[in-house]
């Protein structure tokens, strides 16, 4: 089996902890001896074994022995003592004679400190490897360790005109059903998702996670003015799934009845009195909040992206048309006055859903060059 193909099962198995290590990164190891693969392991959740010492216990489950073998994992190996000892020791104990290295890991407390320290102990190290695979896998907790805020992504279905809704309003369903179980894949991959008042008023929806083992989101609202409704499928399910309104000033009786029902409600008004979306990343980051993905609707998005705080966006685009003038784009808000103006994006991926396209574009890269 080539090089290339042992890294991608790394990968493939690094997957598998998506939702579940947070604010950890996702890590897949396999380790490889005279052309074989004797044992491979993830980082399966927060707290539990790192993907080489998972892959390592598997090569003695198997009977195997990982001296002189080769390791081929994601993620710089970590050489400091946290949750898990150092996986860099493990890897020197066991008598890895190569380590092959997708991505460098930012945080100041490894960030090559890793690599020198195999090499140190005479353990041949290659970087680099399928580094831009590797990097996709952990462009949240990249982000998240080397800024201290939520990678924050935008989420929208719309028509091939451009809709989100029809003139009445009408929106279920614009894409199919692959399409929208790949949005619960998000749901599970990002820690909070945000709404805005007006979607919970019409949509009355419960942003959670409905994959089989999935991890719910934090769900958060925007309401400046605390008008969701007591009745909605938010509040009433708020003492099993998280909610946080965020919201101007508050009126003390209605955050008292919120309160009572297990919602926190959380005053961070800006300059005009709506909720400061900068100021509420920070506040995320301070809680260990790592992801953000926002799902409406058109004007919180406009908001998210004049705040300049949105880094990815998820555009699902059908094969229909809905037409009408009044009916809403993605972004609405007040728009920008010349093209040059533009929000610039990056595109990164496409994929295809049955007939349903699903375009990503990076933003804040764009916006740096």
């Amino acid at each position: 089996m080539p090089e290339e193909q042992y890294m991608r099962r790394a990968i493939q198995l690094a997957e598998q902890g998506e939702g579940k290590t947070r604010p950890n990164p996702l890590v897949g190891a396999v380790v490889v001896k005279d052309g074989r693969i004797i044992g491979e392991g993830y980082h399966t959740q927060y707290g539990s074994l790192h993907a080489e010492r998972e892959a390592l216990a598997d090569c003695i489950r198997r009977g195997g022995n990982p001296k002189g073998a080769e390791i081929y994992v994601t993620l710089e190996p970590c050489c400091h003592t946290g949750k898990q000892p150092p996986c860099t020791d493990a890897l020197i104990e066991a008598g890895i004679k190569r380590a092959v290295v997708g991505s460098s890991d930012p945080n100041p407390l490894v960030a090559g400190k890793g690599i020198e320290l195999l090499r140190q102990h005479g353990i041949e190290v290659e970087t680099g490897f399928l580094k831009k695979e590797c990097d996709a896998l952990n462009s949240i907790f990249f982000h998240y360790i080397t800024t201290g805020r939520p990678y924050v992504a935008l989420k929208y279905a719309m028509t091939a005109d451009g809709k989100i809704a029809t003139v009445a309003g009408q929106s279920r369903w614009i894409t199919g059903e692959k399409a929208r179980q790949h949005v619960h894949r998000l749901r599970n991959r990002y820690a909070s998702i945000l709404v805005g008042i007006n979607t919970v008023l019409a949509d009355n929806p419960m942003l959670n996670c409905r994959l089989s083992g999935g991890v719910n989101p934090l769900r958060i609202v925007l309401d400046t003015s605390l008008r969701i409704p007591l009745d909605c499928q938010l509040v009433q399910s708020a003492r099993e799934i998280p909610l946080l309104v965020v919201c101007g000033a508050a009126p003390d009786e209605k955050k008292t009845a919120l309160e009572k029902l297990g919602v926190e409600v959380l005053p961070m008004p800006g300059k005009d009195g709506s909720p400061d979306l900068n100021a509420l990343a920070a506040e995320l980051g301070k809680r260990g909040i790592d992801s953000l993905l926002i799902e409406g609707g058109s004007q919180v998005h406009y908001s998210a992206l004049s705040a300049g705080i949105v880094n990815h966006i998820y555009s699902y685009v059908a094969p229909k048309i809905f037409g009408g003038a009044q009916a809403l784009g993605p972004v609405s808000g007040t728009g920008v006055q010349q093209v040059s103006d533009a929000f610039r994006l990056c595109r990164t991926s496409t994929q295809f859903f049955d007939d349903d396209i699903l375009i990503e574009y990076e933003v804040s890269r764009c916006l740096q060059e």
